[in-house]
């Protein structure tokens, strides 16, 4: 396997998975912007309504056509709030040409340039996107904030980081907000496409059985000959941040619910690259596998909670401790996840445990490659942090975390925020 980027034009990269594992090949494209208040809501609309139809495939039951002639190739998009940036993401998987007995055929090729035609040259009606499907694709992005609400524990940690992240980006709803969604037309929102288009970080991914054609391919796509260069205006994945808590910011909400959400906030104090291996190991130990300290203890030993994990967001820093509980446990229940925050610092762990976070990590690694979209994120999450590390390197920066280096974590981890959803 080989992976290789060129850049296309400045602010274009071009990245070549060269994979022969798959029978697919797999086409990604990621529009890449700093999340705002101001166009957060245009983003989700701008992310539906450019599958709808381009230029030359007006419909999607065109589009769908076009993919059952190709195999039965499948487009799926989507929108992902990654650090403080929004992506937009557009994925096409096809047959690979191998595998196809018509040597005369070339999927790859039609395959680009149709996701290509997709994303950079929709459809257009009148100097604006068509109206018709810039209302419906209001409607269904209003359904989906107005369903946030529904799945309980997400809702909890969309809450948590919304309080810890307060008139800051990372705090915004990825999906927007209702009141902005009548600001939003079609002619203002292809004027924001453009500007998009102009500005934003494009990232195109090939993954798959790939020849040396592919780079000419794309290079000589009209779709991509008609980009203009730009400084990309992203926002690279940093160590700095805000202001740190000094006292624990406690917020309690209710809504029906039957079970109690209570969702810790966590500040890791990083200082440097290295240190966010060491807090994923320390995340593993903590709450990321069945056998760490509050899966353990505050679920099994102690059955306080229905779940208890943690999870480490590495893009901010931060860890989310994520419990399910019965309303009436709430002070017991932190009081337990307390005690084991404690127990970190002071070293109360063993050697094994830091073996099972390790090995679980690691084959999570090793695992990468095994699914084509997963490698792509993968590689996207480097290109977004600047930070390029192998597999292999991965692997070795991982194992070579000792028990010291977790304790100087748990250190410098604090409470940010604590948010409680109960009835």
């Amino acid at each position: 396997m080989g992976y290789k980027v060129k850049e296309l034009k400045e602010g274009v990269k071009l990245h070549i998975i060269d994979n022969n594992k798959f029978k697919t090949n797999l086409i990604a494209i990621f529009l890449t912007t700093p999340i705002s208040r101001k166009y957060v809501t245009y983003d989700a609309v701008l992310s539906s309504v450019l599958r709808r139809g381009s230029k030359s495939m007006p419909t999607q039951e065109i589009i769908s056509k076009e993919l059952e002639n190709m195999y039965g190739a499948s487009f799926d998009c989507g929108l992902d709030k990654t650090g403080d940036n929004h992506v937009l993401k557009f994925y096409l998987e096809i047959i690979n040409d191998k595998f196809i007995q018509q040597n005369d055929e070339n999927m790859l090729k039609e395959g680009v340039e149709k996701i290509l035609d997709i994303v950079f040259n929709p459809l257009i009606e009148n100097n604006s996107f068509k109206e018709e499907y810039v209302n419906q694709e209001k409607q269904t992005i209003k359904q989906i904030i107005e369903g946030k609400k529904d799945n309980k524990a997400r809702f909890a940690l969309d809450r948590c980081i919304e309080e810890m992240y307060k008139d800051k980006p990372f705090g915004l709803y990825k999906f927007g907000y209702v009141e902005d969604l009548e600001n939003i037309n079609a002619s203002n929102l292809y004027e924001y496409f453009n500007k998009l288009k102009d500005e934003c970080k494009i990232d195109i991914f090939i993954s798959g059985n790939c020849d040396d054609k592919i780079e000419d391919l794309i290079i000589n796509n009209e779709n991509i000959t008609n980009l203009n260069e730009r400084k990309p205006n992203y926002a690279l994945s940093s160590l700095e941040k805000d202001d740190l808590n000094k006292t624990e910011n406690i917020v309690t909400e209710s809504m029906e619910v039957t079970q109690g959400k209570l969702v810790l906030g966590l500040d890791i104090d990083i200082q440097d690259e290295e240190s966010k291996y060491k807090a994923l190991v320390y995340n593993g130990i903590l709450g990321a596998t069945p056998s760490s300290k509050l899966f353990q203890n505050v679920r099994e030993k102690a059955s306080l909670a229905y779940s208890a994990s943690s999870s480490y967001l590495r893009y901010k820093n931060n860890i989310f401790i994520n419990c399910g509980i019965e309303i009436n446990n709430y002070d017991k229940a932190l009081e337990i996840i307390k005690k084991q925050l404690e127990d970190m610092r002071t070293g109360n762990f063993t050697d094994e445990d830091i073996l099972n976070s390790k090995n679980n990590i690691i084959s999570t690694i090793k695992n990468i490659s095994d699914e084509q979209d997963t490698e792509v994120v993968y590689y996207l999450g480097q290109e977004l942090t600047n930070n390029r590390v192998s597999v292999e390197e991965y692997i070795n920066k991982i194992e070579s975390v000792n028990k010291e280096d977790i304790i100087n974590i748990a250190k410098i981890t604090t409470i940010n925020t604590i948010y409680f959803l109960k009835d």
